[in-house]
């Protein structure tokens, strides 16, 4: 492309005279150049705009007050109105599910079942002699389903009832308690084994990664069934 200098006069011949450059393509078409007149008229015109807009907001709407300071109260009121709603909204929300009588939850659920302690070593009186291990047992289940969600309006108790085999497997026992005109829902949904047993075998998973602990549990030894007999109904009747 070659640059070459024009001069170019303004109003006829007789006004002033400058030099600008134009480019030639190299099959000798000129490119176009803007002209200098067009950039004044693009920043005349934005001026112009300012200048406008300038004296539409400081028009006086009333007495000494001017349009800016109108707009700019219109925005901070529906700031203020949409803060104020908020706090209105989550003061005076309540949670339905975490509003509930327990008074009302008097018909018993239990579930049965042991784990392994594959870092406690077995002795015969291992029950009666740590019983420092079995609170620390049943607080570790009760904080578990205290903290569930789904679980923990209904969680009534956690029971350790023995230890065995040389490996340390412990029998537990677990109890609810529900509401009589909804067991059937709970029993077959909420309540039921699978949901249940699936929540202690997440929070055994969680803690797989620290498994130096003597309360460790092996989260492959879970075992648990549903008690439908008597013993659950009598266990409940003494943690009522």
């Amino acid at each position: 492309m070659d640059m070459e200098l024009h001069t170019v006069r303004t109003n006829g011949n007789d006004g002033a005279a400058y030099n600008v450059a134009r480019a030639e393509e190299p099959d000798g078409r000129a490119s176009r150049t803007q002209d200098p007149s067009e950039t004044e008229g693009l920043l005349s015109i934005q001026k112009n705009i300012m200048s406008t807009m300038k004296r539409q907001m400081n028009q006086v709407v009333y007495k000494k007050v001017k349009l800016w300071m109108v707009i700019v109260s219109i925005l901070v009121v529906i700031a203020l109105l949409i803060i104020f709603s908020l706090f209105v909204c989550s003061a005076i929300h309540e949670d339905v599910d975490e509003k509930f009588d327990r008074s009302l939850f008097q018909v018993p659920l239990c579930f049965n079942g042991s784990f392994h302690l594959p870092n406690m070593v077995f002795a015969e009186d291992l029950f009666h002699k740590s019983q420092t291990l079995v609170s620390d047992l049943k607080e570790k289940l009760t904080a578990l389903f205290k903290s569930s969600p789904a679980l923990g309006r209904y969680f009534s108790a956690a029971e350790i009832n023995r230890f065995r085999n040389v490996s340390v497997i412990a029998d537990y026992q677990l109890t609810f308690f529900m509401p009589k005109d909804e067991q059937d829902q709970l029993r077959n949904f909420t309540l039921s084994r699978e949901m249940v047993y699936n929540v202690f075998r997440q929070f055994l998973y969680d803690q797989d990664s620290d498994p130096a602990g003597l309360i460790y549990i092996n989260s492959t030894s879970l075992r648990m069934f549903e008690d439908r007999g008597n013993q659950c109904v009598l266990f409940s009747l003494s943690v009522m």
